[in-house]
This record gives C-alpha cells, structure tokens and sequence, in this order.
C-alpha cells in the first residue's frame, strides 16, 4: 500500500513552523498511527478527503474511498473511489471488515442513519477507527454541522451496537486554549503574505512550543481534560 502525506498531516516537529494546526494535526497523527494496525482486511474511509492516513493501514488489503457529492471538501474529489446518496451505502450486510473516518461526523447531519449504515455493513467483529473534533471553529461552511463530547459521542456509538475498546482525547485545556489562540493570530498574519512566514516564526511558533512543554511536563491536575481537541474511538460491532 502507498501513500504520501501532506505536511500539513503529520507528527513531524518540523511543522511548528509553518502549520498553524500543528498541535492538532500532529497529536491526531500519532493517535491514528497507534491504532491503525488493529484494523485488517477490507477498509472503508469515510468521508476519504485525499486519504492523508492511508499509508497508516498497513495490515488492510483493500483501501477504499467513500464519500458523497455534495461536500465541503470539493478540492479531493479526485480520490474518492465510491460514492454514496449520503443515506445508504453501496456495500452488502457483513461485507466490510473496518471503517476509518476522521474529522468527518461533524460534518453528517444525518450520523445516526450512518452510523446504522456502518453497523450494517461491518462484518460481526468488525472495526471502526474515529476521530472528530471537540474544539474548533466552524468550518467547511455550511457544512458543519456538530460537536461531539467525549459522552455524546460513545453513547452515539453504543446505541448503534458498538461496543467502546478504545477512547482517547487529544490536547489538554491549556494546550487546546493555546492552539486556538495560534490560529486566530494565523486568520490575520495570513493576509500579509510579504511578511507572513517571518511573523508565524515570531508569533505563532512560541506558542505551540508552549503547548507541547505544558502537555508534557504539566500533570493532568493542572492541565485539565474537560476541554480538548479531538475525540479518537475505536468501536467493535457486537
């Protein structure tokens, strides 16, 4: 399986200077690659984007995309591989062995209908990969539709016959405060581009260097985790 990774998706360190979502981006890369080897066989990737974690699956045999006309992400159509109504998916009862979507329930109105959609197909056994944001602006608009507590979201799972094995959080109170505080600097030294990779060194690089110190060093008492980035499930069908 082959695969190459934008750099705006990936754990590198490197990406502090000039990805304003590094702290995002390089926290949920490192989660996915941890859990990516448990699922094997057929993978269907949900709302596939331009597949930035597909080189990650390396014990699937098959990697297909699925995704739906209409989107916000119009700029990857051209790695969609299968597309669906938004409703009914194209594949058999018990005919898939994993799904994989990441940063796209917030952008289902209808998850409960797809979320008995992926129960269906999934083979009994059979896995789902997650991931979806808890704190982050409006985007892809108007497409964007939910936000997921870490409770909403297992509880969504469950009532669909899911079973939880895996959850995780990404970022910390602090941290996530400091992510988004880079990225709004972001929104207005992104309008002077003469200037803008000097003044993202300048004010934005420090502070995600902040970020990453305190995940590190400070304990979970002061960071708190009752606000975060992003929510990581993996999910068997019963």
């Amino acid at each position: 399986m082959s695969g190459k990774t934008k750099p705006f998706f990936t754990n590198s360190f490197s990406s502090v200077f000039f990805n304003p979502l590094h702290l995002i981006r390089s926290k949920l890369y490192t989660e996915i690659q941890d859990l990516a080897p448990r699922l094997k066989g057929k993978l269907i990737d949900l709302g596939c984007g331009t597949k930035p974690y597909q080189h990650l699956f390396t014990n699937c045999s098959e990697y297909l995309g699925l995704d739906i006309e209409e989107s916000g992400n119009k700029d990857s159509k051209s790695l969609v591989d299968i597309y669906y109504d938004g409703r009914t998916f194209p594949f058999d009862n018990n005919s898939v062995d994993c799904f994989f979507s990441s940063e796209t329930f917030e952008h289902i109105f209808n998850l409960d209908e797809i979320l008995a959609e992926i129960n269906r197909t999934l083979k009994p056994g059979g896995y789902l990969l997650a991931s979806c944001p808890f704190f982050f602006p409006e985007h892809e608009v108007p497409y964007d539709f939910a936000r997921y507590s870490s409770f909403g979201l297992q509880s969504l799972l469950e009532k669909h016959g899911f079973e939880i094995t895996e959850y995780r959080k990404t970022g910390s109170f602090l941290s996530a405060m400091i992510q988004m505080t880079a990225l709004y600097i972001y929104y207005f030294i992104n309008r002077i581009p003469l200037v803008k990779h000097l003044l993202f060194i300048l004010l934005i690089t420090p502070l995600l260097l902040l970020a990453l110190l305190i995940d590190a060093v400070f304990p979970d008492r002061i960071k708190r985790h009752d606000l975060y980035l992003n929510n990581i499930i993996l999910a068997k069908k019963l």
